[in-house]
């Protein structure tokens, strides 16, 4: 009986321990923040296609607006979080981010509810100046966002973890599991709400829920930041002060032995800060651009740079689920029913790549785990490639891929003829049988039975490779460069995700999918290829050797690899 008691002793110990430790404080952050971005990322678009008259052009600029800003400044928000206090930088991002949702929820709130005032004055100037505001407001709420996500997933959770990967590899893999969650239950959610209420009522409850959640994670990232001592020490602040140190230790020698030379070198330094005052406008405002440039300098530096890369890369497709996969999804007879369940399989099939991630790792190391988790990502969408040559493809090589695009060049902006028989039909009442017939007939889904069984599939491979990569860069980059390098990264992936934007804005019919889905399996080979190049420099021949006695010494310290990219 003393045993057992004393054994849930222990269990209730633990599990105390547990729920009030720095880790889950830093879970349970996430996941507010989380949930309050997957909802804003969501709503936001629904919004503003509901202002404009279900059209999608605010959502595009929205896009273009967020993709740009994140392309142009992440590597100074990187920068920025180097040089600042951990505390600062959270608390500061965190504020910034969500008071600039509520601030857009409550202008979305005033749009919907006077919008037919705000059309009727100043020839509905108002109201576009109320869509600039959004879009800006909205913008700089992501570009906190980026600064959150670089200063906690990035940073926070590196220090946590301690010298101890195996927990940093937890860590990463519990908050990849924690996004594929939110993924799928905060759309859902909100969803909800604008469904069976209004769009009015959908911007109150995010503001409301954005209000809340800040206080809270308030409060958790003051807790982390106390139970963390770490986390109050910058490597570049240790070295400042020792560099600090030496200087004043030689300032000493030197005023002992040599008066005339100090005084030679006290002028020196005066002359030099009269030139620094003379170029001070300029150096500051050349400031951020010198920044972006040693941003991304310092990052093609790196020995990850080609891992990094390699991640870059896989953002260069159509093949997830967003709005594109959807819309094709949509002219193959796919319901709206089927898509939430196919998002649903993702989602599991995303985190089976968590877990797969942290078993892989621990057998084989860290940088065959990405090996690893690249064959089977391509493998998976070796399917994708067989699907446009299946029956059902819309695949038509005599339909030019710019048919589109040429004809709103050229200005044919001819409508086909109305079927005789359609005015009449419509006229009549239709019941819904005869509406089933008018839709276009699909021969077969196979086709697209197999496009999104490879693409759910995949997501294996992808998010394991994610991890992979992730801890890489958190593991191989220095403290004092970890902030700007993570924002350089985040701007290579928002420059291939634009660069897939722009692919299907050039071939957006049908007809022409099944070419794209060949340009982005394309463009992950060349990824993973990417990687395999960093990971053979980095192993050499060991890296076939999946199953080795002593993978900890030959994969979770690797030797750097050499810097001779050409």
């Amino acid at each position: 009986m003393a045993l057992q008691a004393e054994s849930k002793k222990s269990c209730c110990d633990s599990v105390t321990d547990y729920f009030t430790s720095a880790k889950f404080f830093i879970y349970l952050g996430h996941a507010l923040s989380t949930w309050g971005d997957r909802m804003w990322h969501f709503a936001v678009a629904v919004f503003l296609v509901e202002l404009y008259g279900n059209s999608l052009l605010l959502t595009a600029v929205y896009g273009l607006v967020v993709a740009g800003s994140v392309l142009l400044l992440g590597a100074i928000i990187g920068d920025w979080v180097d040089k600042s206090a951990r505390l600062k930088v959270a608390q500061t991002s965190l504020i910034v981010q969500n008071s600039a949702v509520i601030l857009c929820g409550i202008l979305l709130m005033v749009v919907f509810l006077c919008k037919v005032q705000l059309v009727s004055l100043f020839n509905g100037w108002l109201l576009t100046l109320c869509y600039i505001l959004v879009i800006s407001i909205a913008n700089i709420a992501n570009l906190a966002s980026t600064a959150t996500a670089i200063t906690i997933q990035r940073d926070w959770i590196v220090v946590v973890a301690g010298e101890d990967r195996s927990r940093l590899a937890d860590m990463n893999a519990t908050v990849r599991r924690i996004d594929q969650l939110t993924n799928i239950l905060a759309p859902l959610a909100v969803g909800q709400i604008i469904t069976f209420t209004s769009p009015m009522a959908g911007c109150g409850f995010i503001a409301g829920w954005n209000l809340c959640s800040m206080c809270l994670e308030y409060f958790l990232l003051w807790k982390v930041y106390q139970m963390t001592p770490a986390l109050a020490i910058k490597t570049s602040q240790k070295e400042d002060e020792q560099e600090l140190k030496q200087l004043n230790v030689q300032k000493d020698v030197e005023a002992v032995q040599k008066p005339s030379e100090s005084s030679e070198l006290m002028s020196g330094v005066a002359e030099a800060s009269s030139v620094e005052k003379k170029n001070g406008c300029c150096y500051n405002i050349t400031e951020p651009f010198r920044t972006l440039r040693d941003g991304w300098v310092a990052y093609y530096n790196q020995p990850i740079f080609f891992a990094g890369m390699s991640l870059a890369f896989l953002y260069m497709t159509v093949l997830g689920f967003d709005c594109i996969t959807t819309g094709f999804a949509y002219t193959q007879g796919l319901n709206g029913s089927i898509l939430s369940l196919l998002m649903g399989a993702s989602a599991i099939t995303g985190i089976l790549g968590t877990m797969a991630f942290t078993w892989i790792r621990k057998r084989c190391g860290l940088v065959r785990t990405g090996f690893i988790s690249g064959v089977a990502q391509i493998s998976c969408l070796a399917l994708c490639v067989v699907s446009v040559f299946m029956p059902g493809s819309p695949l038509d090589l005599t339909v030019s891929p710019f048919q589109d695009i040429t004809s709103h060049f050229m200005g044919d902006s001819s409508l086909p003829e109305a079927n005789p028989t359609t005015d009449s039909f419509i006229n009549r009442s239709t019941s819904a049988y005869e509406i089933e017939e008018m839709k276009p007939q699909v021969v077969s889904y196979l086709s697209v039975s197999f496009l999104f069984a490879g693409v759910i599939a995949a997501r294996v491979g992808l998010w394991s490779f994610d991890l992979t990569v992730t801890q890489l860069i958190q593991e191989n980059v220095i403290e004092s460069e970890r902030g700007v390098i993570n924002g350089v990264q985040n701007s290579m992936n928002y420059l291939l995700d634009l660069l897939h934007f722009i692919m299907v804005i050039l071939a957006p019919n049908p007809e022409a999918f099944g070419l794209l889905v060949i340009i982005s399996v394309s463009f992950v080979v060349m990824g993973h290829m990417m990687y395999f190049r960093y990971a053979y420099k980095t192993l050499r021949s060991r890296l076939f050797l999946c199953f080795s006695s002593d993978p900890k010494n030959e994969t979770d310290n690797p030797s750097p690899p050499e810097s001779d990219k050409v």
